[in-house]
């Protein structure tokens, strides 16, 4: 195998684990799938940027860089998907957006609808809980940005790692 197909390896390994626990998580928080369109975007988005990264070795802090808002934009997306196919209460959305281009974005399936079933809160889907264990509803979304940047710089030292230990088996199998 060539170096452009270690690379893609590299970068699909990366792709699944990263997007899938990003969806996970995000479909556990909010109890509704996330769906199909954005999840493909998203995955296509940290693919592209695994692949240009695993080119040459660099440090953490262009990684981090990149990784972060990437993470962050993951999210966007996907609450932005989330909110125009299900609503605020996750349910369909239903009358004139179907309309003009909502069945676009939503057709296809949804991912995540089993975890999204098991999280539902009573058999009622919220837009996201108004407290976690003590914390209130006002504190989630600071530590839902923290709980990114810290999956984001989480995915740059797993990405650095992993790309430090490509090189070095590189060199040696040279």
């Amino acid at each position: 195998m060539g170096t452009a197909g270690v690379r893609t390896v590299r970068a699909g390994i990366f792709t699944a684990l990263c997007v899938a626990l990003s969806s996970g998580a995000h479909v556990l928080l909010s109890g509704s799938p996330v769906p199909l369109l954005p999840f493909l975007l998203v995955s296509a988005a940290v693919f592209a940027a695994a692949f240009a990264l695993a080119g040459r070795e660099r440090g953490f802090a262009r990684i981090a860089a990149l990784l972060v808002p990437l993470e962050l934009a993951a999210d966007t997306v996907f609450t932005t998907g989330r909110h125009a196919c299900y609503g605020q209460a996750g349910g369909p959305v239903t009358g004139p957006l179907r309309s003009v281009g909502v069945d676009l974005l939503c057709g296809g399936g949804s991912v995540g609808t089993p975890l999204a079933r098991m999280t539902a809160h009573g058999g009622q889907v919220t837009a996201y809980p108004s407290g976690v264990h003590g914390v209130p509803g006002t504190a989630l979304p600071w530590l839902l940005l923290a709980a990114h940047v810290a999956a984001g710089l989480l995915a740059a030292l797993w990405l650095r790692r992993g790309e430090a230990a490509a090189a070095r088996l590189l060199r040696a199998a040279a």
